[in-house]
């Protein structure tokens, strides 16, 4: 079986003005590279095995994105949506006019790789979306991010596909707090995150566990500046797998993303793409385990173009190798 390639061009079209880190070129650059990769007639072991996907609008969208955003947010997302230029949702978060299309995309991006896995079309799937989405409250834009693509699918899986627990790993180098506040009381979804502390947006403590009948179901392992490939992976082989056994998952979920590189510009972990190929095979094994190697990753942070593209790469090359499931 192959790995699923998600995009879309239209993610190209959410236009965040010139310097802005998050930018096209992020897409441009993986759409390019990895298309060519697909269409290449390499037939070596090592060569990627990707099924590229191009993106359906998904025709329910908005119910599927109101099981995480409240329906005032988006209703003024839409009113505050400018004929030109840009507006500014807070200080890092640009909404130009093809935003909420780029937007809508990246969300039907996801739940069509969803749809992919759970078909059997594909092992596991990586979406190459943009914006991106872990920041995203129920009712707020921050950090980049509009619609919070990752916690939509996991509503997704479980009332399109009755899978009840779903697991979230978030390796960003920021703490996705959009995402832990969604499911904080929730016990069907576990919230696991290593990030960078203290860091952007400020959240991510040991601490912060969940709350109700979640306490328990959120574990953050934050790293100080400077932290690479030995202290990340030693989080992975001992934390993530403590948890991921106890709570043995039906879908595993990756907020995949790259900017805890060491070449990234916007914070100070010491990541190579050789740390997030090895977290990638910890993921895989434990999926294989405990979730017929059901994975989709959503691309997050990542704002050094060649080491996000060598990183993708390698975390690629791990989803398309690894065996699907342990019988």
């Amino acid at each position: 079986m192959s790995t699923g390639f998600i995009y879309h061009p239209d993610t190209l079209q959410h236009d965040t003005g010139s310097g802005h880190p998050e930018s096209p070129s992020r897409q441009s650059v993986l759409q390019e590279r990895f298309l060519k990769i697909a269409q290449s007639d390499e037939n070596s072991d090592r060569a990627l095995r990707l099924e590229i996907i191009k993106t359906i609008p998904h025709s329910e969208l908005y119910r599927w994105i109101h099981e995480v955003h409240l329906p005032s947010y988006t209703k003024d997302l839409k009113l505050r949506l400018p004929k030109s230029e840009r507006v500014y949702l807070d200080p890092d978060t640009p909404l130009a006019p093809a935003s909420l299309k780029a937007a809508e995309m990246a969300v039907s991006g996801v739940l069509m790789a969803v749809d992919s896995v759970m078909s059997g079309r594909v092992q596991n799937a990586f979406c190459a979306i943009r914006p991106p989405g872990h920041h995203a409250e129920k009712d707020r834009a921050m950090g980049f991010c509009l619609y919070n693509n990752i916690a939509v699918a996991a509503r997704y899986i479980q009332l399109k596909y009755g899978l009840k627990r779903v697991f979230i790993i978030d390796w960003d180098v920021h703490h996705g707090n959009g995402t832990q506040n969604t499911f904080y009381d929730d016990p069907s979804v576990f919230y696991f995150s290593s990030h960078q502390f203290p860091c952007y947006p400020g959240t991510g403590r040991e601490s912060e566990r969940g709350s109700g009948q979640g306490e328990g179901f959120t574990l953050n392992c934050p790293l100080p500046r400077g932290a690479g490939d030995r202290e990340i992976l030693a989080i992975y082989e001992k934390a993530l797998r403590i948890a991921l056994s106890s709570f043995r998952p039906d879908f595993i979920l990756i907020s995949a993303g790259f900017d805890a590189h060491r070449d990234d510009p916007l914070a100070g972990l010491e990541v190579t793409e050789k740390g997030f190929q090895e977290m990638t095979a910890v993921v895989a094994s434990l999926a294989a385990s405990y979730c017929q190697g059901r994975i989709v990753s959503s691309l997050e942070g990542g704002y050094n173009l060649e080491a996000l593209t060598r990183s993708i790469e390698k975390h690629l090359d791990v989803l398309c190798h690894f065996p699907h499931a342990k019988t």
